[in-house]
């Protein structure tokens, strides 16, 4: 009575249960924002209820208020998802700090709960048709071979109109690596995989909300973060299946964000330990994205662009791949000029 008293006056409404038996009954009833309880109650333990809550109704924060002045009980009251341990006797302040902090708190992990929810249902809301078509290409050998090609480049359109970026970005990158790869002397039929796989480097987009990726200005940080999960979002997408041509996506769309100095994402990776794949495809979608135009951006000429990507060499880009590709520079114009943006 005494903290209902203390909350009402600082304008939370609030329900008084006299043990966990009522309290639950409580809770069946209606939802409620947050729950104080004390350790030792009538016929239940507070740590029992405290456990219940989280379970049954996450929705619901709990702080434990409690004479027992033990930080191994604080502990497990924290372990079991109490979001404060109050000891009595209190301080009002005390109680209207961390009612405060546990309410912001669990209006913040609803928030974050709600967002996850949006992001995983589009992404499986769009990958669905992913999926069936990726399982139309296993019936026959010949047949996956005519058909992969022009599926990939289909879905992977679809990633990149979402953010209104041209088909011919897709076309002229993966040539750049196609190039790149013959250049660095791979074989020929590895250099035609990652030709066709490498316009599935960014096919996680589809998992990313449109206002982000038409945003003209800065990402904040927090937007950065959403925009940083398309590379996890494209593994998980293309991963899986016993198709080398899709394995060699899967990796080009994880690692083609990749920094060879290591400072890169989604995993830190640096050097050789980033795929020979994701570090071709990082100078060739990084050597497109400057010389077109984009939503955020102007193109940029040629030679101020090269400029650019030769001050991050061993940083951004494995050197060696780097002074591969800009001594193939007449090559990488001649594609340029075969595929023009419309």
């Amino acid at each position: 009575m005494l903290l209902a008293r203390l909350l009402e006056r600082h304008g939370y409404t609030c329900s008084l249960a006299r043990d966990a038996h009522e309290a639950r009954l409580r809770l069946r009833e209606q939802a409620f924002s947050l729950v104080l309880c004390d350790l030792n109650m009538p016929g239940e333990s507070g740590l029992h209820l405290i456990e219940l809550v989280r379970q049954e109704y996450p929705e619901t924060a709990a702080v434990m208020v409690t004479a027992l002045d033990d930080h191994r009980l604080g502990t497990v009251a924290i372990e079991n998802g109490a979001y404060g341990y109050i000891l009595k006797p209190f301080q009002s302040s005390e109680v209207l700090i961390n009612v405060t902090n546990a309410l912001r708190r669990r209006r913040l992990e609803l928030e974050t709960r709600a967002k996850s929810r949006q992001l995983e249902h589009a992404v499986m809301e769009r990958t669905t048709a992913l999926h069936q078509t990726i399982e139309r290409l296993e019936f026959a050998e010949e047949e996956i071979r005519q058909s992969q090609e022009e599926t990939i480049q289909r879905l992977a359109l679809a990633a990149e109109f979402k953010d209104e970026e041209t088909a011919r970005h897709l076309q002229r990158m993966s040539r750049y690596c196609a190039l790149l790869a013959k250049k660095i002397g791979l074989e020929e039929r590895r250099c035609e995989l990652i030709r066709i796989a490498s316009p599935m480097h960014d096919i996680g987009k589809i998992g990313t909300p449109d206002q982000l990726l038409l945003k003209p200005g800065k990402f904040t940080p927090e937007e950065f973060d959403i925009i940083r999960r398309h590379a996890d979002i494209g593994y998980r997408i293309l991963s899986g299946s016993d198709s080398e041509l899709l394995q060699l996506a899967a990796s080009i769309a994880w690692t083609h964000h990749e920094k060879f100095d290591g400072t890169g994402y989604p995993r830190g990776l640096g050097g050789d330990a980033i795929p020979l794949e994701g570090r071709i495809a990082a100078i060739a979608d990084v050597f497109d994205a400057l010389t077109t135009r984009r939503v955020y951006k102007p193109a940029f000429p040629i030679d101020r662009s090269l400029e650019m990507m030769r001050e991050r060499r061993g940083t951004h880009f494995d050197p060696a791949i780097l002074d591969v590709f800009l001594g193939a520079m007449a090559d990488v114009v001649a594609i340029k000029e075969q595929h023009p943006d419309l």
